[in-house]
């Protein structure tokens, strides 16, 4: 059976597309985590932070380009600025889990990564999605 792309509710899509978007972004974040970790000698912490901000970078760029069709901010460097300061939240999380992960549980530095990676996409995409690209336009 063949799905036509109007019978996907629209969060589904966005959610799918976001998560495509965030496969990219994070794949340029633990390259870059993991470059400045083993091959710079950088602290995971700093380095995490680092490589979430060029991560978040890609996944703004691929949300706005190819993810999200509502807008409701009307200025693209004003929406930059908002989804970077949610971003920061995520930072949080990510930051967070890693220590978490890495300190208390004794995981190593990828696996806590990615542990931290799920938990920061599940809140960023809900924070994005409804305060950012929600359908109202409204500056």
């Amino acid at each position: 059976m063949i799905v036509s792309r109007s019978s996907v509710p629209l969060v589904l899509r966005e959610l799918l597309g976001y998560g495509a978007a965030s496969a990219i972004a994070l794949a340029i974040d633990v390259a870059v985590l993991t470059g400045l970790v083993e091959l710079a000698g950088w602290h995971y912490v700093v380095a995490s932070a680092v490589a979430f901000i060029c991560g978040s970078l890609v996944a703004y760029t691929l949300s706005v380009r190819f993810v999200f069709r509502h807008h409701r901010v009307s200025r693209r460097s004003l929406e930059l600025a908002c989804f970077v300061a949610l971003g920061t939240v995520g930072i949080g999380i990510n930051a967070l889990v890693l220590a978490l992960a890495i300190e208390v549980a004794g995981i190593g530095l990828l696996a806590a990564k990615f542990c931290a990676a799920a938990c920061t996409f599940a809140t960023n995409f809900a924070l994005r999605r409804h305060l950012l690209f929600a359908a109202e336009a409204t500056a």
